[in-house]
């Protein structure tokens, strides 16, 4: 009874929270059951639940919106009301006819209903296939019922795609991955479908079924759901042309009054949760919390497939085990530990493909392993053969020093720029990820660059001298010269981000950051890095605490300073994560357990929610996942 009364007396304490100008939530249903069944699936809710979310809204003071009203402020009609929310409803099941309707109609409360047309296309008598499930026709809304709730008032009819709800060969080993968002894979002929094909057959799908809806209920749809929450720039290009300039995705959060109506955010509900759970997403804002798992993609990959599968699977129990939110994972090879990509684990037209391997293990980590998954890529680090390299230009010291260690290509070079863009592209177009991390290899030393095209870059766009020491010489123009290299590296990173974003949305991005200039403001010159940029652009700066690797004579004493700096720089509690080491690689050994853990304990006891280490050796267990899971386990805090 205690608990109980506790858990009420939390739930209270946050009717106080303050709502934002034209700021709304969106809540995100599935199937409505009167009991849940033992087979069902995790989104489904119960009648009485739902009856009781309505009631409490009702009773908080929240106000349910149509989307009417979302367009409405947004073009500046009518602002909308405090605590406002939107309620939706996926796949256009029959549970919603039979219980969420009437419930609609007794509260008088608007709702989105997004309906696959193949389904309901279905003859009454034939089987649609719902994911792994085949469901009489039945299961969905006829077309009467349709028609009479939309004609309602209540309920806006929305587009959830014709036939793109369902998943397609999308690799060599041919996953089954999201129609909308997957080049098919034709393992007969084994090649990807053209980009071309790609396009004209989502947009002939979704054209389909917007015609569709538009003959049985009158009205055309003015919002599209996107099936499994999975979109990308092209396919929003295509529905904002078929008049849905309202897009609603899958990630979670809070929509403000800047949102763009392309990318609604919603809040899954999933566990049929009890009250106290759905007030706590309503009212509380949400703390990041991000536990990682860094792992080489190069200590998975075998020559010997089913050796691969083994260490697949071992892979995947370890991160369940672990209890991480994300798995940063290798997308490039680099066998001789020289930091730069001679070969990658995808498909790509620029660079030897090893295999087509991050694909599989990216997907199977999503939806297996049930975690995010960021591609670990180098920004500028790339070595191709020399056949390819001779036509590329690279970073050049001016004096003559190889600067951090690692062979880079130069971003002020238009060729080396294209190489590097193609690949991301092709990292986007292939595989299934969540965001990208960038590698520790976007530096440019306060030699750097000094090749031909960088200084006719420096000269041309930055109004400077075509010559290093000449900049050096003016401390005013070294420092405007220090500050341009960090943010050019920053916008480079940006704009790959974005052409990335064309095939794969929303794509994260978070770059590594040495200790050394987050710590010493003056070594920006040496890196390029500044801490306050990566906290402005990047939705992480995750942060190589690695004490060892800089050598401390007193690891916990510099790891402490290291966060106590950090904490003191605005934004950083939701922005920094810290990346410690597993590994001393001035000795080749591993870290002792022990102390790992008391680092990752020191970090929480100083009131850090982001955290994770590298490297992750699965074959020997190191680090001991039944000893620092303790620490690290993101689902273990929650409880």
């Amino acid at each position: 009874m205690k608990k109980i009364l506790l858990i009420l007396c939390l739930w209270l304490s946050c009717q106080s929270a303050s709502f934002a100008k034209n700021e709304y939530q969106v809540l995100c249903f599935h199937d409505v059951r009167p009991q849940l069944q033992e087979n069902g699936e995790r989104d489904d809710v119960t009648v009485k639940r739902l009856a009781n979310y309505f009631s409490w809204l009702k009773r908080s003071g929240f106000n349910v919106i149509s989307v009417q009203d979302v367009i409405n402020a947004s073009n500046g009609v009518k602002e909308l009301p405090k605590k406002a929310v939107l309620l939706s409803f996926d796949d256009g099941l029959h549970s919603f006819y039979l219980y969420v309707y009437p419930l609609l109609k007794a509260f008088n409360y608007p709702a989105t209903l997004a309906v696959v047309g193949s389904w309901l296309d279905t003859p009454a008598n034939g089987v649609v296939e719902y994911g792994d499930t085949v469901y009489p026709r039945s299961h969905f809304v006829s077309i009467p019922e349709l028609k009479e709730m939309a004609a309602s008032g209540l309920v806006e009819v929305a587009s959830h795609s014709y036939s793109l709800h369902a998943g397609i060969p999308g690799n060599f080993q041919e996953n089954k991955m999201p129609a909308a968002t997957t080049l098919k894979f034709n393992s007969e002929k084994s090649q990807f479908e053209s980009q071309d094909a790609y396009v004209k057959r989502v947009s002939t799908d979704l054209e389909k079924n917007s015609a569709w809806i538009s003959k049985t209920i009158g009205k055309k749809p003015r919002v599209i759901v996107w099936p499994y929450g999975s979109f990308n720039g092209r396919l929003q290009e295509i529905a904002k042309k078929l008049d849905m300039p309202i897009m609603f995705t899958l990630v979670d959060g809070v929509n403000v009054e800047s949102q763009p109506l392309n990318f609604v955010k919603r809040i899954y509900l999933i566990d049929n949760p009890p009250l106290p759970n759905l007030a706590d997403d309503l009212n509380e804002p949400q703390i990041r919390r991000e536990r990682v798992m860094h792992v080489d993609l190069d200590s998975i990959y075998d020559l010997d497939p089913a050796q691969e599968a083994k260490n697949i699977d071992l892979l995947l129990a370890r991160v369940k085990l672990a209890g991480v939110s994300t798995v940063y994972l290798q997308a490039f090879s680099d066998d001789d530990g020289s930091g730069a990509a001679k070969s990658l684990y995808f498909h790509n037209r620029n660079l030897p493909i090893k295999r087509d391997l991050f694909s599989k293990v990216s997907w199977e980590l999503q939806t297996i392993g049930d975690v995010k998954v960021f591609a670990w890529m180098p920004l500028l680090s790339f070595s191709p053969p020399d056949d390819i390299a001779r036509n590329l230009d690279f970073v050049v010291s001016d004096d003559g020093s190889q600067g951090i260690g690692y062979k880079r290509l130069s971003p002020f070079s238009a060729k080396s720029r294209k190489f590097i863009q193609e690949i991301y592209e092709d990292l986007a177009r292939y595989n299934y990820f969540d965001g990208i991390l960038i590698h520790d290899d976007a530096t440019l030393s306060d030699q750097e660059d000094a090749s031909p095209d960088a200084l006719r870059y420096y000269s041309k766009n930055w109004g400077m001298p075509g010559d290093i020491s000449a900049i050096k010489q003016d401390p005013a123009l070294n420092s405007q010269w220090v500050a341009k290299k960090t943010a050019f590296l920053t916008q480079f990173s940006l704009d790959l981000r974005d052409l990335a974003s064309k095939y794969r949305k929303p794509i994260l991005l978070a770059r590594n950051y040495y200790a050394e200039p987050v710590l010493n403001a003056e070594s920006e010159a040496r890196f390029s890095q500044n801490i306050h940029d990566g906290i402005a652009h990047f939705d992480w700066v995750v942060i190589m605490a690695m004490p060892y690797l800089e050598k401390s004579p007193n690891p916990q004493e510099w790891l402490n300073s290291l966060v106590s700096h950090v904490q003191s720089i605005p934004g950083s509690k939701d922005k920094v994560l810290y990346e410690l080491q597993s590994k001393d690689w001035n000795t080749n050994q591993p870290i002792k357990n022990e102390e790992l853990v008391s680092w990752m304990q020191k970090l929480r006891a100083d009131g850090v929610s982001n955290f994770g280490y590298y490297p992750d050796d699965p074959y020997k267990n190191q680090p001991d996942i039944n000893l620092i899971r303790r620490q690290l386990s993101l689902k273990t805090e929650m409880q």
